[in-house]
């Protein structure tokens, strides 16, 4: 065939094809089979014997060997996801190593489930009566890796990190019988009940694994106990012996939270109660709520510069208060059976929110704080909440998801993305709530009168009673008529160019703001070891003049500073906080800043003339106002 007929051929052949669509390869979704037994409220027979070798404290490796009841057929292992008191799935599982089954000395394939990689499936020999489970858990050595938690001289051992518990039934109706080897010489301070001690292994009682992992410990060669009131102790584990030297004023302090918190809810909800605090420079730092005891960490100085380390002494109070609210009153759709099942944050600002607020309280109440530093935190944490942009796109409620959402990572832009505000913003709405009562009552009635009501019930009961947003609503009603619906879904559920500032005025203060900081904000930024300028430029520098902050739609911000980048001169001369200060003070405007990003050097002109701003609460009645009266101890 000559090439004139072979391409007319072709192009016939072709033609049609060529007005047809494409017809690429399309998959059909393949559906996806949970394998996982769901959680039945039927006990499970048998107790699970749990022993952790905790002694490696300066490799961070705790060695695991669990026993575990079973019978013949598939058994599925869960390693524990949904933490209580992280509200998100955050359980540390990239840290187990070394999985290995047995039963009756043969080893036992395991298969991960492709969908819930914190479930482990194993198929039980016929003759079996129990498998053995054998992991480490690689505590973090550095912070990058994560939370800190082993150090020469302490511990924190959380057992959730440490478990794995079979499929199928509520926590509750799981029981453990644990154990851990210390270090020799070192004392422990938990919850849980002692049965035993040999050596350097302590037996404890069993426990329903609920209880278990709402129980962890503390450990190390430097510990103080002391009592704070019957069944109430406050347990200390310092980095160096001196470092645990109280006074008997700074104790009696934290004796003063204990009495003041029983007078306002008017009833407890554990049999005993274990403050555990860690004083570290080394151990990352720790704020967790448990029923019976919390985990606490803050800097190694908390006792010994008692005068300028005050700004964390709001975290004991804080934490004590979830024993009530949060542990024994949890929101509904964030009680869950076991810690496979997704938790649902949607109560946060209250579950949070008043736990921030009350523990603000008692801090002032208890005299932790002064009166002037309980009033300088509120003003920087109303402040902020005024200033940030991101309210104008997000709602409060919205930032209750955030848990899950970042899992707690750094964001860039903070004041535009939010983060979770529901403490602070739900502290501030409990405020103005609070302040509402008690004009709508003439100061008969406040939010004490919700607190005794709503959380105070059934003296003596540590199981969870559950609420929902109705019930809230209710309690607020028979304390206090108004339209509480209302006023809570117009704080909570619509966007605002302002914080929620009415707990303030109507409680006798307003939020101005001077060019000298008040004692907390200067604490803070000492704490912080940062430089803040956010309300003087709208920038934060770290103590080498990184910018770790920069507030959205502010001067900085305008100017083309962004986070993550470092100030290295002023008009030409190296950086000096001092210097830079005074300059805005003086209103010297434009600046003129050399900035390095990466490798990378740039100019920036900084127009800003509104000199040095620091927030603070002014007292707009004379004598008592209600705020005052809020704040005040009760006798």
């Amino acid at each position: 065939m000559n090439k004139p007929a072979l391409i007319l051929l072709t192009t016939l052949v072709l033609a049609p094809l060529a007005q047809l669509p494409a017809q690429n390869s399309a998959p059909t979704a393949q559906p996806i089979v949970d394998t996982i037994p769901e959680a039945r409220d039927v006990a499970r027979p048998g107790v699970i014997t749990e022993f952790v070798d905790a002694s490696d404290v300066t490799r961070g490796i705790f060695r695991v060997q669990e026993t575990l009841p079973a019978t013949a057929g598939l058994l599925t292992l869960l390693y524990p996801k949904w933490l209580p008191g992280n509200h998100s799935p955050s359980g540390p599982i990239p840290q187990l190593a070394g999985l290995k089954l047995t039963a009756d000395g043969q080893v036992l394939p395991w298969r991960r489930d492709p969908v819930d990689v914190f479930a482990f499936h194993v198929e039980v020999p016929s003759k079996a009566t129990s498998i053995e489970a054998r992991f480490d858990f690689l505590a973090p050595t550095e912070a990058a890796q994560g939370r800190i938690v082993t150090t020469p001289d302490m511990l924190n051992l959380q057992w959730n990190a440490v478990v794995l518990y079979p499929a199928g039934h509520y926590a509750r109706q799981i029981t453990v019988e644990p154990s851990v080897k210390l270090p020799e010489g070192w004392k422990l301070a938990a919850a849980l009940e002692i049965a035993g001690q040999s050596g350097a292994t302590v037996q404890f009682k069993p426990v329903a694994l609920d209880t278990l992992i709402d129980s962890p410990l503390f450990a190390g060669a430097n510990v103080r106990v002391e009592t704070l009131a019957p069944g109430v102790r406050l347990n200390i584990v310092a980095d160096q012996p001196e470092q645990l030297a109280a006074t008997e004023e700074q104790i009696q302090l934290h004796r003063h939270l204990v009495a003041q918190a029983a007078k306002l809810f008017g009833a407890q909800h554990f049999d005993h109660y274990d403050f555990l605090l860690a004083l570290s420079d080394r151990q990352t730092g720790i704020g967790l709520e448990h029923h019976r005891c919390s985990e606490n960490g803050v800097p190694a100085n908390y006792f010994t510069e008692w005068k300028d380390a005050f700004t964390r002494r709001q975290l004991l109070p804080h934490e004590y208060t979830h024993s009530w609210n949060g542990k024994f009153r949890r929101p509904a759709d964030l009680w869950t059976p076991d810690f496979r099942t997704p938790m649902q944050d949607t109560l946060l600002w209250v579950y949070e929110g008043q736990t921030q607020f009350w523990g603000i309280v008692l801090a002032a109440r208890s005299g932790l704080l002064s009166k002037e530093q309980t009033l300088g935190s509120l003003a920087s944490l109303a402040a902020s909440l005024d200033r940030d942009a991101g309210r104008k796109w997000r709602p409060l409620e919205d930032t209750t998801h955030d848990p899950i959402i970042s899992q707690r990572r750094p964001k860039g832009w903070l004041t535009w993305q939010r983060s979770e505000d529901y403490y602070n913003e739900g502290a501030l709405i409990w405020l103005d709530a609070d302040s509402l009562i008690r004009e709508l009552s003439q100061g008969r009635r406040s939010l004490d009168d919700f607190a005794r009501a709503f959380f105070g019930m059934k003296d003596g009961d540590w199981g969870e009673l559950t609420y929902r947003f109705e019930d809230v609503v209710r309690t607020l009603n028979d304390i206090q008529p108004h339209d509480w619906a209302a006023f809570l879904h117009e704080r909570v559920d619509t966007v605002s160019d302002h914080a929620p500032l009415a707990g303030f005025t109507r409680g006798g203060y307003r939020l101005v703001f001077t060019d000298t900081p008040t004692e907390w904000f200067k604490a803070n930024e000492k704490a912080r070891k940062v430089t803040d300028l956010s309300y003087s430029s709208g920038f934060v520098l770290g103590k080498e003049g990184e910018i770790t902050e920069v507030v959205w739609d502010g001067p900085a911000f305008n100017a083309g500073l962004t986070v993550g980048s470092k100030l290295i001169a002023v008009n030409r001369r190296a950086l000096d906080t001092d210097q830079l200060k005074a300059a805005i003070k003086a209103r010297r405007s434009p600046l003129n800043l050399l900035v390095r990003t990466g490798d990378i050097y740039r100019t920036v002109e900084l127009d800003y003339q509104g000199g040095l701003r620091y927030p603070k609460l002014e007292k707009t009645t004379p004598g008592p106002s209600r705020l005052d009266d809020l704040l005040a101890p009760k006798l």
